[in-house]
């Protein structure tokens, strides 16, 4: 073994055991195929453990995710938890801690994955969305005014700093830069309705913009763009945008890719930590049954494997997800895939290892 990574594993709640059980299972015959030393320690957090025991994510517990390699996240969503408290008391503070200012989201069609956009294929979806992830509406400021009365006021602040929409805009540059495909950069914003935030957006993002001169750029307001990405998504290369016109694109991307059972994200530090996931939530109603899909979780492992710099291992891993795709599978939906969670996983292993 010549590379030794220590890999934090959230299995989260629902389905989220299921599927990263399968992910840890092709990355640990990834790790034979191409020698690299891969160890995984496993934290219990989600709803389960916060009905038991009223934890939600310790200090102590965020020391330690701190100093991962990386963080392999299942889901997080619990049926007996209030909606909103795991997400923000976990998913958000996770982000807000260990300041994971970067949402990358492939956005890729597959050859054998239907898309529902007529007439497309693998060589019109192929593109990043890049989104900020610690600010915007999400940073949570704002609050109630006589609330639970009739004149009731509720104020949702969106928060954005030079700071950081500066460094998400320079991610969007290199990562443009690195795929070097058609190294077109195109900002989403609404700069014609919000005109503060996206003020600050379009004249960072031209100002950074000097720095690559290598790189095209282009604008779109976030309604238009929504529309482009179904119509002719193959003229996106490089997409960066806010944190909540990124919530909502990078699910138009999912769906075009195929859907969630496909879909996967890193939450990255460029500096420090990365957390990847699926895009899918915890779907408890398929817990248990063997039934959902875990290639979203073992792309999620693909993209940790490419951040950790172990590129004949992401390449290797990749790979052996196409020709699951390709040869073996019905469908991406759960229960309609025409073999079970563990029988991907075994799939994933036996092309790795073939």
């Amino acid at each position: 073994m010549s590379n030794k990574h220590n890999i934090a594993v959230i299995p989260g709640d629902g389905t989220g055991p299921e599927v990263v059980a399968e992910a840890v299972k092709a990355l640990e015959a990834v790790s034979r195929k191409c020698h690299v030393d891969i160890q995984f320690k496993e934290f219990g957090l989600g709803g389960d453990l916060y009905l038991k025991e009223g934890k939600l994510l310790p200090d102590d517990v965020i020391g330690e995710l701190r100093t991962a390699d990386a963080i392999l996240l299942g889901a997080i969503g619990h049926p007996g938890v209030k909606p909103g408290i795991l997400e923000k008391e976990i998913l958000l503070r996770l982000r807000f801690k260990l300041d994971l200012y970067i949402n990358l989201r492939p956005v890729t069609l597959f050859p054998g994955v239907d898309t529902p956009l007529k007439d497309k294929g693998p060589e019109d979806i192929d593109f990043i969305v890049v989104r900020e992830n610690t600010e915007g509406v999400y940073a949570g400021g704002g609050g109630f005014l006589k609330k639970g009365t009739p004149d009731e006021v509720a104020i949702q602040e969106s928060i954005n700093t030079r700071k950081g929409v500066e460094r998400c805009i320079r991610f969007a540059f290199e990562c443009c830069r690195k795929r070097n495909k058609n190294k077109l950069l195109t900002l989403c914003a609404k700069t014609n309705v919000l005109v503060y935030e996206s003020d600050l957006w379009e004249r960072t993002f031209q100002e950074v913009h000097k720095d690559y001169p290598d790189i095209d750029t282009n604008y779109m307001h976030v309604d238009a763009l929504c529309m482009w990405m179904i119509k002719n998504p193959e003229q996106f290369d490089v997409v960066v945008t806010g944190n909540m016109f990124g919530d909502i694109i990078t699910d138009i991307g999912a769906i075009i890719q195929g859907g969630l059972g496909i879909a996967a994200g890193g939450n990255i530090n460029p500096e420090g930590a990365a957390m990847f996931e699926p895009i899918g939530g915890s779907a408890p109603k398929y817990s248990g049954q063997n039934i959902i899909n875990p290639l979203a979780t073992i792309s999620a492992a693909q993209m940790m494997l490419d951040h950790l710099g172990e590129q004949e291992a992401a390449t290797v891993l990749q790979d052996a997800i196409k020709k699951v795709l390709e040869n073996d599978l019905k469908s991406l939906e759960a229960g309609n895939m025409g073999c079970g969670t563990k029988e991907v996983g075994d799939l994933v292993v036996g092309y790795i290892e073939g």
